[in-house]
């Protein structure tokens, strides 16, 4: 029974730890901008197609997605 009270107290003061690390990094606005990373894996695409007009000396040979430098 005494294990029971220990692991009681463990996970409370756990979970306590984790709630206090959460507002302190809530409070630093680590949470603030949740909307630019969904935004900027629509620009990714723009991005590579300019940087890849310019590089035409590469072979024309299709090249796999995890294949590409």
């Amino acid at each position: 029974m005494d294990i029971l009270y220990l692991m009681i107290v463990c996970s409370v003061s756990l979970a306590a730890i984790f709630l206090v690390v959460f507002i302190v990094y809530a409070k630093k606005g680590q949470f603030e901008d949740d909307e630019s990373p969904a935004v900027r894996i629509l620009f990714d695409d723009e991005v590579k197609e300019k940087n890849e007009t310019g590089n035409k000396d590469k072979d024309e040979k299709e090249i796999g997605e995890n294949n590409k430098n």
